[in-house]
């Protein structure tokens, strides 16, 4: 490939890689011309390479980073959002297949003053994953996924297709709002464990059309029943055992080195775990800018779970060279992306966490482990400071004070913390912790400190007992003797 054609020109690239799924357990090999969830031979999960991808490092990282610079300013469609790193991802789709919703380029927001202050000084900041289309990280999968599905229908001629997923509320809002944008024959249904949605979540896949189905239990259930499906029907599985949705994923990486102008020194990530596919996805996505050049090393990566589900945790807190992996049953958590007690994708964490230790020594990779107090708290204490952070994203916020106690980072490093959906999808707990109305399963006690509620400034009653103006005066003295204003 020559660097001239790409960095000169806004046209659409003309690399073209040849992808296959990749299966971690045997190591065998398979085609893209139909979709695979799990290895046919051993049953272990998928990653997808390019075989050419050797062929991009005959471009210098600088000219990479050049191209990536100028495809930023791009009003093409198909370059303006997780495409703009079309060669890294998934180089096999056509223009006219990208799917492109505004998904990408997510602002990473430095922390303000006084929150970083309650944390000893620490540099830190919020990348916004929540002010994606549907409000949450999952659209980048998803963006890449169903371009795929679309270049998949077309080669084949096929003329519908069932797009199916597993979810606590942000894959489903993702996955049934592309379909009903791509339309062309692709419809969705979802799988949602039965009042373990938020109603915020829930409605975003019955607006976008979807058929909703619930099955008794949690997210673990409901996976269980698309695996059934993907592995015995003619249905496209949307969760993130699909190798597509990873792939799109990486682009959170990319973005966060082209934010840091392609110097990752002194920056850690911090990333909740949950079903362990956007952890993979990020670190994947630094090891291919390594890999090209584009960077000269990576973040260090944290992975935080919450303690009612924290399967990664407990396998990494065992001695090196001993360590099994073993499900565990979850309890419930505000977390609820993080809710998840067998994670498709742990195979993949430990593939690439292995290649992250192996490259750049201990502590490339860790994992920090929290309380359901801390982790909603979190969430309230960056939203108090100017953020609009999920559940997820104070897990992360929780993460980042734990890695202080236990010395794993230092005040002068710059924690990039994952807010993986908008706080809005999330209101029903903080409302359940102003009003002291967590179930005990969930462990938290809150601080009255923290709380926060509407305060009446006149009764009904009152007000129906005074003239317009005399209310308007009434309810501004009040408002003054509440707030203790003075008199111009």
């Amino acid at each position: 490939m020559t660097v001239r054609s790409h960095v000169s020109s806004p046209d659409f690239p003309d690399y073209r890689g040849t992808m296959e799924y990749f299966c971690l357990g045997c190591g065998q090999r398979y085609p893209i011309d139909q979709l695979h969830y799990t290895c046919p031979s051993c049953g272990d999960v998928f990653l997808l390479e390019d075989t050419g991808f050797e062929s991009l490092k005959n471009v210098s990282g600088a000219a990479w980073r050049d191209l990536f610079d100028i495809r930023a300013a791009t009003k093409s469609d198909p370059l303006r959002g997780i495409f703009r790193f079309y060669e890294l991802m998934a180089p096999v789709v056509e223009p006219d297949d990208i799917v492109w919703l505004g998904e990408g380029n997510t602002p990473i927001v430095t922390s303000s003053p006084a929150l970083s202050a309650q944390l000893g000084g620490q540099r830190m900041a919020f990348k916004n994953d929540g002010q994606n289309p549907s409000a949450s990280f999952k659209d980048r999968g998803m963006a890449c996924a169903f371009s795929f599905l679309r270049a998949l229908m077309r080669k084949k001629e096929m003329k519908s297709l069932l797009a199916v997923c597993a979810s606590t509320g942000d894959t489903s809002a993702a996955a049934a709002l592309y379909a009903a944008y791509v339309g062309g024959g692709i419809s969705s249904v979802v799988i949602l464990p039965e009042g373990k949605v938020t109603p915020q979540q829930l409605a975003q896949p019955l607006g976008s059309g979807a058929t909703v189905l619930e099955v008794p239990g949690v997210f673990d259930d409901c996976m269980k029943v698309v695996e059934h499906l993907a592995d015995n029907y003619d249905v496209a599985l949307l969760n993130s055992k699909n190798a597509w949705r990873i792939l799109g994923q990486e682009s959170y990486a990319f973005e966060v080195a082209q934010w840091y102008d392609w110097d990752l020194a002194g920056i850690c990530v911090f990333v909740p775990i949950g079903n362990a596919g956007n952890i993979t996805a990020i670190m994947s996505g630094f090891l291919k800018l390594c890999e090209l050049g584009v960077i000269a090393k990576p973040p260090r990566i944290f992975g935080v779970q919450t303690h009612h589900a924290d399967p990664v945790w407990r396998y990494y807190s065992q001695p090196e060279g001993s360590r099994v992996f073993a499900p565990v049953k979850v309890q419930p958590s505000v977390a609820q992306a993080a809710m998840i007690g067998d994670p498709v994708s742990f195979p993949r964490v430990r593939h690439f966490a292995d290649k992250l230790e192996k490259a750049y020594g201990p502590g490339a990779f860790q994992v920090v482990q929290v309380t359901e107090q801390e982790t909603i708290e979190g969430m309230l204490l960056a939203n108090r400071h100017g953020h609009i952070s999920c559940t997820q994203g104070g897990e992360c916020l929780a993460g980042l004070k734990k890695a202080r106690e236990l010395g794993l980072i230092g005040a002068d490093e710059t924690a990039v913390l994952d807010a993986t959906a908008h706080m809005l999808k999330f209101i029903g707990f903080q409302e359940m912790y102003f009003e002291n109305s967590f179930p005990p399963e969930f462990g938290i006690t809150p601080d009255p400190a923290l709380a926060n509620r509407p305060e009446p400034v006149i009764t009904s009653a009152e007000k129906a007992d005074l003239t317009p103006e005399a209310f308007t005066v009434k309810a501004a003295e009040n408002i003054v003797a509440r707030l203790g204003l003075a008199r111009k």
